[in-house]
Formats: C-alpha cells, sequence, structure tokens
C-alpha cells in the first residue's frame, strides 16, 4: 500500500517539485513548492478526517495534495493536465492500484479553477486545502508595482488558517436577497448542503464566526516547545511559527527566535 511517507521519499517526484519552483522563480509566480504541497497535503487531508472519512481515502487525499503542482515543472498553462498525467505515470510505477491512481488524478486534473471543479470527495477537498494558502510568504516578485492579482492577495495576508466545524458551525444562505423571491436557509455545514441542492440563482453565505474549544484557545498552556510543534505539524515554515507563537503568548519574535535558533 503507498502513503504519503513513500511519495515524499520518491526522488523522481521530488525532482518534479524542485523542477517546477525554479520555473516559478523565473517567471515570478507564486511560490508552489515544498511550503506550499505540504501544507495543502495537510489540510485536504485534514477535511476529510474531520467529516468521518475512511482512512485510506484520507491517506491519497494528502497524496493529492503533495503532488498536485508538480506540472509547473512543464508550463504554468494547463499545469493541472500536466500534472495529472505525471501522477498517473509516478504512481503507476510505484505501485499504486489503478483505482486509487484515478482518484488522485482525477483530483490534480481539477483542482485549477480555469479548467476543472470539484468532481469528488478528494478532489473538492484538494481545492479548498489549495486555495486556503494565502500568505505574503508566498510573493516571490518583490516588485510591488507589477503585482498580479495572486501577489496581490497573498502579499495582503500574514496569518490564515483553515477552520473547519461541521457540526457546530452555523449557516445562513440567503438566495436573492432584496429580491420579491428572496430566501433564507439556516444550518450547519452538512443541513446546507442537503438542503441547497439544485439550488439557483444569486447566493451569498453567512457564516457564523468561530467558536474555537477550549482547548484549541489554551495554547499558552503548552510549552513553547509544544507550543512549536503544534504549528510546525501542521505544515508551517519556521518563520511563520516564530510569527505565530510570539503573537499567541505576547512575546517579542526575536525572544522566540532565539529559543529556536
Amino acid at each position: 500500500m503507498i502513503t504519503l511517507k513513500d511519495i515524499k521519499e520518491n526522488k523522481e517526484l521530488d525532482a518534479l517539485i524542485r523542477g517546477a519552483q525554479k520555473q516559478l522563480n523565473a517567471i515570478g509566480y507564486t511560490e508552489h513548492g515544498h511550503r506550499h504541497i505540504s501544507i495543502v497535503s495537510k489540510r485536504a487531508g485534514d477535511i476529510l478526517e474531520k467529516l468521518g472519512y475512511p482512512e485510506r481515502t484520507v491517506e491519497l487525499t494528502r497524496i493529492a495534495g503533495y503532488m498536485h503542482d508538480i506540472g509547473n515543472c512543464v508550463n504554468r498553462v494547463d499545469h493541472a493536465h500536466t500534472g495529472a498525467i505525471f501522477a498517473y505515470n509516478i504512481l503507476k510505477e510505484m505501485g499504486m492500484p489503478i483505482e486509487e491512481i484515478t482518484e488522485i488524478m482525477m483530483a490534480i486534473g481539477n483542482h485549477d479553477e480555469n479548467t476543472g471543479t470539484a468532481v469528488s470527495d478528494i478532489s473538492a477537498a484538494l481545492i479548498l486545502a489549495d486555495k486556503s494558502d494565502v500568505h505574503r510568504d508566498r510573493v516571490v516578485n518583490k516588485n510591488l508595482s507589477t503585482f498580479d492579482i495572486h501577489d496581490r492577495v497573498n502579499y495582503a495576508v500574514t496569518d490564515a488558517d483553515l477552520i473547519m466545524n461541521a457540526e457546530e458551525r452555523k449557516i445562513t444562505l440567503a438566495r436573492e436577497i432584496t429580491k420579491i423571491h428572496e430566501e433564507f436557509i439556516r444550518g450547519n455545514i452538512n443541513e446546507i448542503i442537503q438542503k441547497s441542492e439544485n439550488l439557483k440563482g444569486e447566493i451569498v453565505l453567512i457564516i457564523e464566526e468561530n467558536k474555537e474549544s477550549e482547548e484549541e484557545n489554551s495554547l499558552n498552556n503548552l510549552t513553547i516547545e509544544e507550543h512549536y510543534k503544534f504549528y510546525e505539524n501542521q505544515g508551517f515554515s519556521k518563520k511563520d511559527i516564530i510569527k505565530k507563537v510570539a503573537k499567541d503568548r505576547n512575546m517579542n519574535k526575536n525572544e522566540v527566535y532565539q529559543k529556536f535558533i
């Protein structure tokens, strides 16, 4: 059974990841290297894990997340399609069953909004995780006057997390607001999905603020080393971890940095 660990140890795949980032650096495009794919891999798997999907499905989702941008090694244009073909060949050579390869290939081939859409649960989780990784550290182009839309969005964000609470977090789906046939549907995420099937018209989602559990809100009860490890396990870079730990504990960033040199 092929695991994410096996994927990370594949030298051919690693060469494609490094080559992809080299090419994107050359054209000044946002970071899509090991930092990005590690975050996407973890978040995509976490989404389905929290929704109760089978362990193997979660693992395949993490693999798809880790491999999803290798097509950039050929060209940014149509990188999703190229990457899907690369993934097929690599996974086939590694001995993964064709049924699993197909799921990963579909997810990778449809993760770019210009040419694809969510075609499966794995695909949907990958898209959500991919779009959630927005951060200033991803900006390669340092000339603000030549920023494209990706640069502007990423540069504006210095702290971003993907938060899921399918059972408790409430949503109001508002359809055709201010019009004669306006409609409001209320419930949690799962209920809204069921109630809004085949719904048409102009839709606005109003999502309840995140109510973090006492456990999630008590990072300061951890040792600073445990606090650091908490963010490291989520795939954040050392620079980001130091910022987050300093912010959480109301400490100076240099003070935190000195502890982890």
